[in-house]
């Protein structure tokens, strides 16, 4: 008999205490065991809300999602770029443009993502636009990963197992703490990481979730709540390195970016967002160009790991070298190879 159960996890988080590690983990091996009643679930989600989630329940929380996953090596540095959605900004595709850019500018880029939860177009939807195979496992990942410097781990391929919490999550009006577990939950584990979080109180439990997990980057979240580094207004940015937190804000008119309202921003379906793409990589300029390169740039510092410069530095750097990256064509080509490996690798399956 197991010493946990649905009603005692649930009575502690209503009252507002922690889950410890192993409690966290039973309950989500009961979950992706497919071993969860809905109302448990819903009311289990409903408490973790309200008492706002914890780094040790979120540690644990990955690392048991990590044993049910499909397994991926990738040993060499490698850098994701992800946002926790949930700001309503309804934007391009930010990260997943993004991404490509910082393959481009020669980072080695595993990225991680989903199809549209809180907006028109997930980074699986926008991938798949662009003409992207997203089906791929992950010993096919590692070889784009290998041969082109990018790969996609997409998140129902990778925790199927995650379907489980999908009918409960679907009765319920809250974001959940999968919201936050997404962007942590890379099955690749790269080092390096550029997230935006849209949450301000979740920002520093995410940053020491990190840190423990002995990843180093950047956290971000704009100053208009935006879960991107902002055109319009400053932006938050917390560095993760060598055990240590340091929180700095970032203002783009520093590096000579003009200031873009959010509307400029706005996109829509996975077709038009891919559109979108397609025209800054052939050197289209205005506001989405400029958001895209500076989240680039967040990306390409975070793998280079020049952490003793200052953040505005760090990403000065890293934005030179992103607009190097599409200026010379580079992520036009990046991207047209991935299109044609991905599809190709699975061509090969039913050979």
């Amino acid at each position: 008999m197991s010493p946990f159960s649905w009603n005692t996890l649930n009575a502690q988080l209503r009252n507002s205490q922690n889950l410890t590690a192993l409690e966290m983990q039973w309950a989500m091996h009961e979950l992706l065991s497919d071993r969860a009643p809905k109302e448990d679930l819903k009311d289990f989600l409903l408490a973790m809300y309200a008492k706002g989630e914890a780094p040790v329940e979120i540690e644990a929380a990955i690392s048991e999602m990590l044993k049910f996953s499909l397994p991926i090596s990738i040993p060499d540095r490698s850098v994701d770029i992800v946002g926790t959605g949930g700001d309503g900004a309804h934007t391009i595709n930010i990260s997943t443009t993004a991404a490509i850019i910082i393959t481009a500018a020669g980072a080695r880029t595993v990225k991680h993502g989903s199809r549209a939860a809180t907006s028109k177009s997930g980074a699986a939807d926008c991938l798949q636009a662009l003409g992207v195979n997203i089906d791929l496992d992950g010993v096919e990942v590692a070889q784009t990963v290998y041969k082109l410097g990018i790969g996609f781990c997409f998140a129902q391929k990778f925790h199927s197992a995650l379907r489980f919490a999908a009918p409960a999550r679907k009765e319920i009006s809250v974001p959940t703490m999968f919201n936050v577990l997404g962007p942590l939950a890379n099955p690749a584990q790269p080092k390096a990481i550029a997230l935006g979080v849209a949450n301000p109180k979740m920002m520093p439990v995410m940053a020491k979730v990190l840190m423990d997990r002995g990843c180093e980057g950047f956290i971000f979240r704009g100053d208009d709540g935006l879960d991107e580094i902002s055109l319009e207004t400053t932006t938050t940015v917390l560095q993760i390195h060598d055990g240590k937190i340091r929180e700095e804000k970032f203002d783009p008119r520093n590096l000579n970016i003009d200031s873009s309202p959010l509307s400029e921003l706005v996109g829509g379906e996975a077709e038009y967002n891919a559109q979108v793409s397609r025209r800054i990589f052939a050197g289209e300029r205005g506001a989405p160009r400029d958001a895209v390169l500076l989240n680039a740039a967040a990306g390409i510092a975070a793998f280079k790991a020049d952490f003793s410069l200052s953040v505005e530095q760090q990403f000065a750097n890293g934005l030179v070298l992103a607009a190097q990256a599409v200026d010379s064509g580079k992520a036009t080509t990046v991207l047209e190879n991935w299109a044609k490996m991905s599809h190709e690798i699975v061509s090969y399956r039913s050979i």
